[in-house]
């Protein structure tokens, strides 16, 4: 039962040959990184080749798999596809209570204006609290799952009082721009794109709601036995963050193309997202037992959990 509770909230699963090629268990000599598109940090990291000439000299080399959000890649680190991922904070939640076993490694620093709850442009909604009864799209198990909880808890709503529709964000955003949703909570890029290509409108970001941190999860023996490997990946990750945070324009310029997206839609999701990475703190743990706490007070995850099992 546990298992099949993975699965149907991971979702689909990668074909067969996929699992077969890549569940390779530890290898010292590779790397291999779970990122998104969303990730602008990674992707530049990735474009550049920067671990690649970090790593040649030690003969380690680094692969870099594509998911499309943090449930997915969670199952990939499930079944040994990847060594080390990036997610938002709700996604190891559901995973750790369904008996993935992963550990925390660091996390990016708080980023609320980098998700986003959309109504359409031609939308009667302008306000939270009208939302009571309708359907609501999101990605189940995401970073915004918790995002919309604590929005809806705020406007005097519960999570009962709306519908939730649970749609990969290019499904929600077909849906939403057909009508099929009355809104949509979603991150950046996605959030920004839609800001601007369709004209959604923001009726609230996460300020003030929620901290919307986001982790880096490791295969656990990798964690273990990869301390240097992990402590050069993050000096690298520390390194290009910094830059970013200095450079949104020049960023956004090289990140653009590799994302398929206009440049100020990029810019303006630089700028939303911390990137700041920071080991992982006791503080921040807490806060993640918080939200392990509220799902499973609305039985969204199957049983209680403690955040601080899944460390190294």
């Amino acid at each position: 039962m546990r298992r099949l509770f993975l699965k149907v909230f991971l979702g689909a699963l990668f074909s067969a040959a996929f699992m077969a090629s890549s569940h390779a268990g530890y290898n010292p000599k590779v790397l291999r990184i779970g990122f998104q598109k969303s990730a602008s940090v990674l992707t530049l990291i990735k474009a550049r080749g920067t671990l690649e000439k970090r790593f040649s000299p030690s003969g380690i080399e680094v692969k870099w798999i594509e998911f499309p959000a943090g449930p997915q890649m969670l199952e990939g680190l499930n079944i040994g596809a990847i060594d080390i991922g990036y997610v938002g904070e709700a996604p190891p939640i559901f995973a750790q209570a369904a008996g993935a076993d992963f550990v925390y490694v660091a996390y990016e620093g708080s980023s609320p204006g980098a998700e986003a709850l959309l109504a359409r442009k031609d939308s009667p909604i302008n306000e939270v609290r009208e939302l009571k009864g309708k359907k609501i799209a999101l990605n189940k198990g995401s970073n915004v799952h918790y995002f919309l909880v604590k929005l809806l808890e705020k406007n005097g709503l519960k999570y009962s009082d709306i519908q939730p529709v649970f749609l990969a964000p290019a499904d929600a955003r077909a849906a939403f721009e057909r009508g099929s949703v009355d809104a949509w909570v979603i991150w950046d890029p996605y959030a920004a794109a839609s800001e601007k290509q369709i004209g959604a409108r923001v009726l609230s970001d996460a300020t003030g709601v929620v901290k919307n941190y986001a982790y880096f999860l490791a295969e656990r023996t990798f964690a273990t036995k990869s301390a240097d490997t992990l402590a050069q990946l993050f000096e690298e990750l520390r390194k290009e963050g910094e830059w970013v945070n200095r450079n949104h324009k020049e960023a956004s310029l090289r990140v653009a193309p590799l994302q398929g997206l206009d440049e100020d839609i990029v810019e303006k999701t630089l700028r939303h997202y911390s990137n700041v990475f920071k080991p992982i703190t006791d503080s921040v743990l807490t806060e993640q037992q918080e939200l392990a706490d509220v799902f499973f007070e609305l039985k969204l995850i199957p049983k209680p959990i403690k955040v601080k099992d899944a460390l190294p």
